[in-house]
């Protein structure tokens, strides 16, 4: 017998096989997500920019 069997613990979970396609997946949409927060990050500075000029 194992010592993890007497103890009554669960054996660890199986590893996940490597996918490529996945992980292209994941970074693609990772890749898109930070273009839209930069993108959005420009926005906001022009608007502050403007803000700022107009509050003067």
């Amino acid at each position: 017998m194992e010592y993890n069997e007497n103890r009554g613990d669960k054996k660890p979970p199986h590893k996940k096989q490597f996918s490529l396609n996945s992980c292209a997946k994941n970074t693609m949409k990772s890749l898109r997500e930070v273009e839209y927060f930069l993108n959005n990050l420009k926005k906001f500075t022009r608007c502050m920019h403007l803000y700022k000029f107009f509050k003067k």
